[in-house]
């Protein structure tokens, strides 16, 4: 009869501890990352854009808006790779975009440390769906795939959806290809979300969902279309797209909401970069490729219902690079080494907080090439060379960022002049310490440069391609230090 008591005495021990484990790993807050590809700061309704985006003001108004978010680089590849390892893309080797069909060598190496890897090893089950652009799925090339860098599942691109947006015909599902995907990218991928949550969001998960819009080719529904009839036709396309891209992150959204889950779910929204045409930026200057605010500044989101905090602006500069080590913060886990970025935490709890390295971006590919956030203010260094940069990374563009020479700098106050018009450089008293801050970033850069092999010798050089339209873009007040209705940090 003992032996029959202690038998069942440990059983239940063994049953109670097991329950107790479950429901420690349900507190762990689920993490989406809803990431847009191409939109523009000025392309969200929130802040006075043309287009209607209730979804993404409803993640806005519920959360947190960060006036001054930044991509970690001013095009895709290495801007993913920023936000997914937390790192300087050059660090990592991601200089530029990867060209299709990609036999580039180019590739987010396995060897990295990821934030789907972090999260993995600590019980979350972990899925991307969308564009992927950090390597290529030929097995010729052997790259890391998604399932490498620590996701469970993958559904979508190696790059852009094909042939446009709609009914995309290179989907690919955990390595094999889907064939034609009817409907419309943002919706299929929002679809695909939802049925991998219906079975995963029993334990804590990490759903990264990065959408193909409203980058080219660019297909919207007609219904959305015939909505910005008074635009022209091409722009009308456009702004459809963006209103197409809040319904797919609606379904989501929804989705959390009816299944209970969403209170302890933290949703975080931005863009990869600014947006090709310069009118959807807002009013910053440039767009998409350049380092001046329209190729980088994009706007970003933070809601975590469970955590109400006490301010829902936040001007303080934060970006893609520091997703890692808030994320690692917020969950007390142990953050990599040789992070770049700095956890927002305390910003949102009004704690403390210093930049561990300020934010800095470098392209080769545009002048300037360098640039770096101070403060309220924004220093550039160009090279102002005349050597035609190409699309894929090649040979001659390494050897080029090797003996890369600043020779103009420019500086501007962010929060006095948010379209960069007035360059403060010649008449800063502090010349020199600037040029030294600059310049010591590219000479981390120049040393440390990634030793890819088998690049090509050239790939032809590029023009410098903007796209101008009518359409008139966000209706932003410049100089103005808020968005009505929103409570700033101190």
């Amino acid at each position: 009869m003992f032996k029959l008591n202690f038998i069942l005495s440990i059983w239940l021990i063994s049953i109670l501890f097991s329950c107790s484990e479950k429901n420690n790993q349900i507190t762990k807050p689920n993490i989406v990352f809803l990431l847009a590809d191409d939109m523009g700061y000025g392309d969200f309704e929130f802040i006075g854009g043309a287009t209607d985006t209730p979804n993404m003001n409803r993640l806005a108004a519920e959360g947190v808006w960060f006036k001054n978010f930044y991509a970690a680089a001013p095009n895709c590849s290495p801007s993913r790779a920023g936000l997914l390892t937390g790192k300087k893309p050059s660090k990592v080797g991601m200089y530029s975009y990867l060209p299709m069909p990609s036999n580039h060598p180019m590739h987010l190496p396995q060897s990295e440390t990821t934030i789907a890897k972090i999260l993995k090893s600590i019980g979350y089950s972990t899925a991307a769906v969308g564009k992927w652009h950090l390597g290529s799925f030929s097995p010729k090339l052997n790259h890391p795939q998604p399932s490498d860098h620590g996701f469970d599942y993958f559904f979508g691109t190696e790059s852009q959806s094909e042939p446009s947006h709609l009914n995309p015909t290179n989907f690919i599902r955990n390595g094999s290809p889907v064939g034609e995907t009817k409907g419309y990218s943002c919706q299929i991928l929002a679809e695909d979300s939802i049925n991998w949550l219906k079975k995963n969001s029993d334990n804590p998960f990490f759903l990264y969902v990065a959408f193909h819009e409203p980058h080219t080719v660019v297909s919207s529904p007609p219904k959305l279309v015939v909505k910005y009839s008074d635009e022209e036709k091409r722009d009308a396309e456009y702004l459809a797209n963006i209103d197409n891209l809040d319904l797919a992150i609606g379904k989501i959204l929804d989705y959390l909401e009816e299944k209970n889950i969403a209170d302890n779910t933290i949703i975080f929204f931005a863009s990869d970069n600014g947006s090709y045409r310069w009118e959807s930026n807002g009013g910053l200057r440039n767009g998409k490729s350049y380092l001046y605010e329209g190729g980088i500044r994009v706007p970003g989101i933070m809601r975590w219902p469970k955590k109400q905090f006490k301010k829902n602006q936040i001007n303080t500069p934060v970006g893609l690079i520091d997703i890692v080590p808030t994320i690692c913060d917020i969950l007390n886990t142990e953050l990599p080494k040789n992070v770049d970025g700095t956890s927002f935490l305390p910003l949102l709890e009004k704690a403390p907080y210093k930049r561990n390295s300020p934010l800095s971006w470098f392209f080769y590919r545009q002048v300037p090439e360098i640039a770096v956030r101070l403060g309220d203010k924004i220093l550039l260094g160009a090279d102002l060379d005349t050597i035609p940069r190409t699309h894929g990374f090649s040979k001659r563009d390494l050897n080029y960022i090797k003996n890369i020479s600043l020779k103009r700098y420019e500086l501007y106050d962010l929060n006095q002049d948010f379209s960069q018009k007035n360059n403060l450089f010649k008449s800063h008293p502090k010349q020199d310490s600037l040029i030294g801050v600059i310049d010591q970033l590219l000479v981390e850069i120049k040393t440390n440069l990634y030793p890819w092999k088998g690049l090509p010798d050239n790939i032809g050089g590029e023009g410098r391609r903007v796209i101008k339209t009518k359409y008139k873009g966000a209706a932003w007040i410049k100089g103005s230090s808020e968005v009505q209705g929103l409570v700033e940090e101190n």
